[in-house]
């Protein structure tokens, strides 16, 4: 009878260890919001992406497998694994103040950690059976995201941002699309569909940089309120829509002129509004002066974008043609690759209670962004080894990444700060 009741005394410790430990592992902070975990690992993701495809165009690593090409794979890590990441990071987070409901949490964040770590992994191991898991647990990761940002949106009501429904819901088609049509073999398809999720991104940040960007200005920089002509945001956003569908299907259809116009005007407009938005007096707060370079570097690979499709007028200022490619790099590195990482360094601070004051480490950060989009973008027109621009491009970004993670993974991960008031 005793061997009986200690036996279950011991089952009912064990049990109550475990759920303490669940609620201990829940209670975490980094669990707190997605933005958390989401940053880290999406920085993370970057990184080690980046040392495999250095190895791999140094002749120093093989993938595996028969699934997807090492191209789409880096492309996608890089956009999806990164850039995706870090965007549904921010949105879910953000809507809780945007709508004033209760974003996710604690069980639920980790339920969507394990879902990327499982398409990460299986990705890498790329054969044609975990290509097809990767992209099943990819659909419920973005499905399940979607799901949630719908229901703050509409349980509060708040139309303003029922926009990015559909623009979450374009790069998971696209996204998925990338997947299964490299896996196919319609590599052509393939390029136009990565090269149209950047082109989905750069209207995503349009959108994202010219609300939050004016207004860190603001109250960052101590100025006048921002006022920028009501006329110039629906034309830009309405350009920018335009330039991609057209872009999208001049792969299926034959269209009467080029997206090159709807490009370069695009990128005009970017450029027109920041003319109000008073940059030069950022110069000296660094979560600031990156902001406005990362959405000037919008601007302006758009413009080269655009002029990408006419290389005869390049090489007439550039003395060499800028391709496609090289002004691709310029929008994901420099105008992505640097919001991104401008974003993360101030919402790290706002979000878990910290003034908005960084470590002087982070102006390396933005620094080193930026050497690796000027390198991987101008520095093939000035040398005949466009190998020594890439491995340039990889370790700056490396190097960025290390240090993002030196700076703020303590904070990331540690409770946020709430402010005492004292008489």
């Amino acid at each position: 009878m005793l061997q009986i009741q200690d036996s279950e005394t011991s089952q009912l410790s064990h049990a109550h260890e475990s759920t303490s430990a669940g609620q201990y592992i829940a209670q975490h902070p980094a669990l707190d919001l997605p933005f958390r975990s989401y940053f880290l690992l999406a920085v993370t993701c970057s990184i080690f992406a980046l040392g495999v495809w250095a190895a791999y165009f140094n002749g120093l690593f093989s993938f595996a497998g028969n699934g997807i090409t090492p191209v789409v794979w880096h492309i996608h890590e890089m956009i999806f694994g990164f850039g995706a990441t870090v965007a549904v990071g921010f949105i879910l987070t953000a809507a809780q103040t945007w709508t004033g409901q209760p974003s996710i949490k604690g069980l639920s964040v980790i339920a969507f950690i394990v879902l990327w770590l499982l398409v990460r992994i299986t990705l890498l191991i790329n054969t044609p059976n975990s290509i097809v898991i990767a992209v099943v647990l990819q659909s419920f990761w973005w499905l399940g995201s979607i799901a949630l940002f719908t229901r703050l949106v509409i349980k509060s009501g708040n139309r303003r941002n029922y926009l990015f429904v559909p623009l979450l819901s374009t790069l998971m088609l696209l996204n998925i699309a990338l997947i299964l049509l490299d896996l196919n073999e319609y590599h052509q398809l393939t390029r136009h569909i990565a090269r149209t999720s950047v082109l989905m991104f750069c209207l995503l940040m349009g959108i994202l940089g010219g609300r939050v960007i004016p207004f860190f200005t603001v109250s960052g920089a101590k100025l006048d309120p921002i006022n920028t002509p009501h006329w110039i945001t629906p034309l830009l956003i309405s350009t920018s829509i335009l330039g991609v569908l057209v872009f999208f299907s001049s792969a299926f259809i034959t269209l009467p002129f080029s997206p090159a116009i709807l490009m370069i005007a695009s990128g005009l407009f970017h450029l027109l509004r920041q003319s109000y938005w008073r940059s030069f007096s950022t110069l000296n707060i660094s979560l600031l002066w990156s902001l406005h370079l990362s959405y000037f570097s919008l601007g302006l690979g758009l413009i080269l974008l655009g002029l990408s499709y006419f290389p005869e007028k390049i090489s007439i200022y550039f003395g060499g043609s800028i391709t496609f490619s090289d002004a691709l790099h310029l929008l994901t590195i420099a105008a992505m690759g640097l919001m991104i990482f401008a974003m993360m360094c101030r919402v790290s601070l706002g979000h878990t209670g910290r003034a908005l004051i960084p470590s002087k480490l982070v102006l390396w950060i933005f620094t080193l962004i930026m050497l690796s989009a000027l390198s991987r973008t101008f520095l093939p027109l000035l040398t005949s080894q466009p190998l020594l621009a890439w491995n340039i491009s990889a370790f700056s970004w490396f190097a960025a990444g290390l240090i993002f993670l030196r700076i703020y993974f303590s904070i990331l991960t540690t409770k946020k700060i709430v402010k005492s008031f004292h008489r």
